[in-house]
């Protein structure tokens, strides 16, 4: 057996060649294919409107920034999620607050949220964790009320559906982000892209891409010609190539056939591992149809999940950690914060384990994780 990792791109000839074919044509850079990607992802997830970038970091940052995210503003996020989703509110100048998971699901508890916000609080950022849709009802409604802005960290979630609605179509947020990295749902190398239903939001996310630079004669100050631009915000280089958009929209025709074999390899793995006393498996929701980003399994304690991590990759099976609480990194412990702050979260975060899971997996690769975790977890490798 070959060894297996815990994640890993799909890429075909045809994704090959729609590459090559760009990269022969007059346009690499901002050209017509980004225009195209976006549409694409509109059509795809029924928002109006989408901003392709260069990574999930970058659709973070701009995303906070065209919330008008700044210094003394506090956002409320998970923990149980990668560092970017809390660095983009610092970047801003603004303070992350922590609210802690749901037990089950490891997305933010929304009765948590309630409990962390004061006047200073200006968005949220709710995290799909594995890429099981948080609870946006209930999420939109605390903004509302408070007068929020939601920005959804879809970084995991291409792909998902919550309440019959595509994750991305922005039905309880003002923003979605979702990153284009390749373990994700489909790949650009590295990519992100923003997507709103607000067009004001559009509009200064576009110009935050480039620099905040624009040349929309409706909202510039003057036009000294058609050469004309100018700068409206202290914006980023964000840019997206066209070769990394055209094969996003190669990906794009085999989105919904990834996110079908990873179900297909979770219910296997539901299956396999159900009857194991000393695991807990991840749950879907009712109204959530997962996109099985990552497929995260909780053992006894701290010392079993190092136990079975190490016999796992002793036997070519090549697991990883989803995550270590945000807040926990020594960069955070710096900024004051400490242990103890989400308890859940760091309970998690000690028994979970993230076994393999990715559409090229074959049957008999899975068959053979389901063996492996089961003879380590029982103690009997």
């Amino acid at each position: 057996m070959k060894p297996i990792p815990y994640a890993k791109q799909y890429i075909d000839e045809d994704d090959i060649k729609a590459v090559v074919d760009v990269l022969r044509s007059d346009w690499i850079t901002q050209g017509p294919r980004i225009k195209d990607f976006e549409d694409t992802l509109c059509a795809y997830t029924g928002a109006k409107y989408a901003v392709a970038v260069s990574n999930g970091t970058a659709a973070l940052h701009i995303a906070c920034l065209a919330a008008d995210i700044k210094e003394g503003d506090e956002v409320i996020t998970s923990p149980m999620t990668f560092a970017a989703s809390a660095n983009c509110v610092l970047y801003c100048g603004g303070k992350p607050v922590f609210a802690d998971i749901d037990r089950d699901t490891a997305n933010i508890n929304t009765a948590e949220i309630r409990t962390k916000i004061t006047d200073r609080v200006k968005a949220l950022i709710p995290v799909h964790f594995a890429g099981h849709s948080c609870d946006m009802k209930a999420i939109k409604d605390i903004a509302d009320e408070y007068g929020l802005t939601v920005i959804e960290d879809a970084a995991h979630a291409l792909g998902a559906e919550y309440k019959g609605k595509k994750i991305g179509s922005c039905e309880y947020s003002d923003m979605t982000i979702f990153s284009f990295h390749p373990v994700k749902s489909i790949t650009t190398g590295e990519g992100g892209a923003i997507l709103t239903n607000r067009k004001d939001l559009y509009e200064k996310l576009m110009s935050l891409r480039t620099h905040g630079i624009t040349k929309d004669e409706k909202i510039m100050s003057r036009n000294d010609g058609s050469w004309y631009y100018e700068q409206r915000y202290l914006g980023v280089n964000y840019r997206i190539t066209d070769f990394q958009c055209v094969l996003g929209l190669s990906q794009m025709k085999k989105l919904d056939g990834f996110v079908k074999r990873r179900k297909e390899i979770a219910e296997m793995y539901r299956k396999g591992l159900s009857e194991e006393a000393g695991i807990t498996l991840p749950v879907e929701r009712g109204d959530v149809r997962s996109a099985w980003h990552i497929y995260c399994i909780r053992v006894k304690d701290s010392q079993t999940r190092k136990r079975v991590f190490d016999s796992l990759r002793d036997s070519g099976i090549f697991p990883q950690v989803h995550y270590l609480p945000v807040y926990m990194h020594p960069y955070y412990e710096q900024l004051g914060y400490g242990k103890g702050l989400c308890p859940e979260a760091e309970d998690f975060y000690q028994r979970e384990i993230s076994i393999p899971l990715y559409p090229s997996m074959t049957d008999e690769e899975v068959s053979y994780v389901i063996d492996k975790v089961s003879e380590h977890v029982r103690g009997e490798g």
